[in-house]
């Protein structure tokens, strides 16, 4: 009689959560010791540049030597990576940028080599790169979502919204809803219009809701969009609602296709009273508002912001990147494309 497989034999009682246990403990090691292996890595490259870097000033070697050493470790470990000249070139701006060891083997290391070239690419300053270095490692930023918060400027816009919060939340979590909130919003990659209207931006960002949770940061979590609240037997539609993991609260955002109007802040702030009273538990903190707008007077936002007794900020949001003057005139506009296709598809159906 042919033996059953494994895979179909009954097993014993418990065993389905050793086998899980003993599944996590080896993806814990398999983890640990990528960690080790990129640690000395990155600290191997930043000595091999300290070295140049160090010989070159103290005996005057010019470029050429990095050529000629490319080649001799090439020779000597064919088997491995990241010997070209171009890369101990990094190896060498990595020395320069980063002179501290310490900091190099206790913080850097926890990144992959190439998310440090990235940063050596695109930051010229050591408080910009000290920034995002934070930030990928809190959030396990990829390389790829790395450039991204550096291209769209992730720490010029990091806590720039308008709020009250100082004035409406406890200290510490006055500073970390602050931190939460951007100016501007970048909507960009919706692919809308900018004479978009609300209903719109909101479906394309829930369509999207993967982009949009990157966009907002770390600890965004999507609850639902027009959600519905009654109120004295009254219906009423909140656009988005999330709830903040590291605030413990929800988070209502309204999106308003126009500029900002003070009588906005009346409706975002009944709509946090609403949230408060009939969706938050006993447990979690105050509600807190963010209003999109297409344009905002700040003054105006100011006074409108400061005799509130919600905690809310306010926001613009791009959906379209910015266009320099003379290129923006240079492109058709919508009406003319379309004008242009309508021409065409008559020229066709004749």
């Amino acid at each position: 009689m042919t033996p059953r497989p494994p895979s179909l034999t009954t097993p014993p009682a418990g065993y389905a959560d050793w086998l899980a246990e003993l599944k996590t403990r080896v993806h814990s090691a398999q983890q640990r010791a990528a960690l080790a292996v990129n640690r000395e890595l990155v600290l191997l490259y930043w000595q091999i540049g300290r070295d140049i870097l160090e010989r070159q000033s103290r005996e005057g070697w010019g470029a050429k030597v990095v050529e000629r050493l490319a080649h001799d470790l090439r020779t000597a470990f064919p088997d491995m990576q990241g010997f070209s000249p171009r890369n101990l070139k990094y190896m060498r701006a990595f020395a320069e940028a980063w002179p501290d060891v310490d900091f190099v083997q206790g913080v850097l290391a926890q990144l992959p080599w190439y998310h440090q070239l990235a940063m050596l690419d695109k930051l010229k300053t050591e408080n910009g790169r000290r920034w995002y270095v934070a930030q990928a490692i809190a959030h396990n930023w990829s390389r790829n979502v790395l450039v991204m918060q550096i291209e769209t400027g992730a720490r010029e816009r990091a806590g720039q919204a308008l709020t009250n919060f100082a004035q409406q939340l406890p200290a510490p979590q006055s500073d970390l809803a602050r931190e939460s909130l951007k100016d501007p919003y970048r909507f960009d990659f919706l692919g809308l219009a900018d004479v978009a209207q609300e209903r719109e931006i909101e479906h394309a960002l829930v369509q999207q809701i993967s982009r949009i949770l990157l966009e907002l940061g770390a600890g965004f979590a999507f609850v639902g969009k027009q959600v519905p609240l009654e109120v004295g037997g009254d219906d009423f539609f909140i656009d988005l609602l999330f709830y903040h993991l590291k605030l413990r609260c929800y988070v209502v955002i309204e999106l308003k296709a126009g500029p900002f109007k003070p009588e906005h802040v009346g409706q975002l702030g009944f709509y946090l009273t609403a949230v408060d009273a009939q969706v938050k538990s006993a447990q979690d903190a105050p509600t807190i508002g963010l209003l999109l707008c297409k344009s905002k007077n700040k003054v105006v936002a100011e006074y409108a912001l400061r005799d509130s007794a919600k905690p809310m900020g306010i926001a613009e949001y791009q959906l379209i990147e910015a266009l320099p003057d003379d290129l923006q005139s240079s492109l058709p506009s919508i009406e003319q494309i379309e004008r242009e296709l309508g021409e065409a598809q008559d020229e066709e159906d004749a």
